[in-house]
């Protein structure tokens, strides 16, 4: 007997070590740790009966036996009829006659065309569970949602689940390029292999389809917005195919970055001239090849004339003439154009803030109805905090798609734990005041304040080839917490930060605890010691890596860190009010009097909005540089606390990711030091005012810190 209790711990002990590498990200389906749960689930969950078979289908029943089979450590048997209570019956009505007589059509109405019901029905007498959609589709987002039940150890005893996507398109863009580099990549290289397939078809293409239909993503942009025409040749479509057809059965359409000089490069014409015959034949005919390929290809996401790509204004043309030439030509394939909004010129004076509403409002109306317009969150540049981009209910007659960056270009990059969902949600509940008080951005994006049909939410993706996909092992949150917030812009951060730790980590309450708090703030922390009350873009240059508050000597003035503070021996910050640059002014007034006056506005913006002085007086009673001192300060210590807080977690985590997590949370407290000191000692010479006694000094001259190069920085 002590030999069985000896043997029992040392399992335990080495289940609790053993090291996991995160290649199963959310779906790891380990054992149920509540005994009194897992007696009620394998009570309720003796058998399964799935639809007609087909490739879809055969996933799905594939998952629920893989995923009970773990969570339950028993095995279920697979019937054709209901034998005994317990029984899960997934289908549509059109494969399963069981779900099609279990009266569940208002439900099924209710889901529409991608959601799912997940209901407790007697069949044939017997006590069942009933996981169904009006398409396959559906019944595999229902699926893995039952087996999220299971993962977070929630009741499934009486279930009456409808769920229906809020948003059509969920989206990843990835920046991918040929050669395999990934631009603002931090988890290694891309994950496609375009020199192996079409031929080989490595699993982690199947297990990144699976990864994303398990969290309702729809839709991959395979390539770089900055794109590369190589693509479109035949020799690349073959490649893309193979990709399709891995995805399609997970519910995921392919989509690809269309370059607008393709017809020049690849085609042998003398002009991309949107309105020129020969280039609309030459886009009708490519389009026309590529879906012989692929016969649901999506469509295209183009990024044109800014930061010197090639587009229509090259010809004296629109953005709306480009998008419309492409979208007559997908048009009949029932294909769609995602035409970015993030625009910028040299040659225009303009803060950059304006530039992109300034181009884009007098074109509302005029795209076709199989055109989105791609919007960023905010109008710089996927900043740490950031207002909402006036886009945002300014153009009611073009649906508008929400553009967020899972990737942390801004935000650490691939050392740094920090969790997006604040951010994200941040914006989707801003108020646009559109048409009145309540009209948030979620609303506009979701189509419901002004009838679209067309909606969309895509996330720049963050993942690469590294076993564990994103790098650090909580970016993979910031994945799914995409898909989740893509099919629900309603969820919080706190249920997508417990779903998430939960499947990844463990359900133990002590654990839960600590650990979502320490994701609900990380996000606040990082804007805490980099880019506190407004500053914005004041990173490194090129790489974006750390803070260079200094930099004025890049050949476009919209690229200086300089342009965005305007530090000086007066105060600091961007106006951009009536006596500024007027950016304001293309906010609602509803929306632009929580900003226009420097003595009301909100604190978290000050500085985006005014250039105020140095002593100018904050709520709290600290003038501007004892505020800015206090923010970076405090921002310093709580990332040095992040790490003390992982430490307790110990006992809950893996020895693998729990070294890997604090070895990275010791980076982000030196980085977030870095910051610190870079960002004080340059704006001291400026307020010529001293960091108050309270504050540790500097560890290192500005000099030092203006002399540091970081030549082989991924993501370049």
């Amino acid at each position: 007997m002590k030999k069985n209790t000896l043997l029992i711990l040392c399992l335990c002990c080495f289940l609790i070590t053993k090291g996991e590498n995160g290649y199963d990200l959310w779906l790891r389906y380990k054992p149920v740790s509540n005994h009194i749960l897992l007696s009620v689930y394998r009570k309720n969950i003796t058998q399964l009966i799935t639809g007609d078979s087909s490739a879809t289908m055969n996933i799905i029943k594939n998952e629920l036996l893989t995923g009970i089979a773990g969570l339950l450590q028993t095995e279920i048997g697979y019937h054709h009829s209901v034998t005994r209570d317990g029984a899960i019956i997934a289908g549509t009505p059109r494969s399963s006659a069981l779900i099609r007589n279990a009266g569940i059509a208002t439900q099924l109405q209710a889901a529409g065309d991608e959601g799912f019901v997940i209901t407790t029905k007697k069949i044939n007498g017997k006590q069942c569970i009933l996981i169904s959609g009006n398409s396959e589709k559906g019944v595999l987002y229902g699926a893995f949602h039952f087996l999220r039940l299971l993962q977070t150890e929630q009741p499934i005893t009486s279930l009456h689940i409808v769920s229906a996507p809020k948003i059509r398109l969920r989206m990843l863009d990835h920046w991918d390029n040929p050669n395999r580099t990934v631009e603002r990549g931090y988890a290694g290289f891309s994950i496609w292999n375009w020199h192996t397939l079409p031929t080989y078809i490595d699993q982690r293409y199947i297990d990144y389809a699976r990864a994303n239909a398990s969290i309702g993503i729809n839709g991959t942009v395979i390539t770089n917005v900055n794109a590369n025409a190589v693509i479109l040749t035949p020799a690349y479509l073959e490649k893309v195919k193979a990709l399709a057809d891995v995805f399609r059965p997970y519910g995921i359409k392919v989509y690809l970055t269309a370059r607008f000089s393709a017809p020049i490069e690849i085609g042998g014409l003398k002009t991309a001239d949107p309105l020129d015959a020969g280039v609309q034949q030459w886009w009708r005919e490519k389009i026309k090849e590529i879906y012989t390929y692929i016969p649901d290809f999506g469509g295209f996401l183009v990024k044109a004339n800014s930061e010197g790509q090639p587009g229509p204004q090259d010809y004296k043309r629109s953005h709306a003439d480009g998008a419309n030439m492409l979208a007559d030509a997908i048009a009949p394939f029932n294909g769609i154009i995602i035409w970015r909004a993030f625009v910028y010129s040299h040659d225009n004076p303009l803060d950059r803030h304006k530039q992109a509403y300034d181009d884009f409002v007098p074109l509302n109306g005029k795209f076709r109805d199989n055109v989105m317009v791609q919007v960023k969150n905010g109008a710089i540049d996927f900043m740490p905090r950031e207002p909402f981009h006036p886009l945002f209910g300014a153009m009611p007659q073009t649906p508008l798609m929400m553009e967020f960056q899972v990737t942390q270009e801004y935000l650490g990059q691939g050392t740094s734990l920090v969790f997006l969902a604040p951010l994200f949600k941040e914006t989707l509940e801003s108020d646009t005041y559109y048409k009145g008080k309540g009209s948030t951005v979620a609303k506009v994006i979701d189509g419901t304040l002004d009838g679209h049909r067309l909606t969309g939410i895509a996330g720049v993706a963050n993942i690469g080839n590294d076993i564990n996909w994103c790098g650090h092992p909580f970016a993979q949150a910031n994945w799914y917490t995409l898909g989740r917030l893509a099919w629900d812009p309603a969820i919080s951060s706190e249920q997508i930060a417990g779903e998430w730790l939960r499947m990844t980590f463990s359900n133990q309450p002590d654990f839960l605890k600590t650990a979502s708090q320490l994701m609900l703030e990380s996000r606040d922390i990082i804007v805490q010691y980099s880019n506190p009350i407004g500053l914005h873009h004041i990173m490194g240059t090129g790489h974006h890596y750390g803070p260079a508050p200094w930099v004025s000597n890049q050949q476009r003035p919209e690229w200086n860190p300089v342009y965005y503070h305007k530090s000086d021996s007066n105060g600091i910050g961007f106006d951009r009010t009536v006596t500024g640059s007027n950016a304001l002014a293309q906010y609602y007034p509803g929306a632009r009097k929580q900003w226009e006056n420097s003595h009301t506005c909100d604190e978290k913006y000050l500085l985006w909005f005014h250039h105020v002085p140095w002593n100018f007086q904050l709520k709290n009673g600290r003038n501007v540089w004892e505020e800015l001192c206090f923010q970076y300060y405090t921002g310093a210590e709580r990332a040095g606390k992040m790490r003390d807080t992982w430490n307790t977690l110990r006992p809950f985590v893996d020895q693998q990711r729990f070294e890997q997590v604090s070895m990275l949370l010791k980076i982000q407290h030196e980085e977030a030091t870095w910051w610190r000191n870079a960002c004080l000692l340059y704006f001291q010479t400026c307020s010529r005012l001293p960091i108050p006694l309270q504050y540790e000094k500097p560890g290192h001259t500005l000099e030092y810190y203006k002399n540091l190069r970081f030549p082989y920085a991924p993501g370049i």
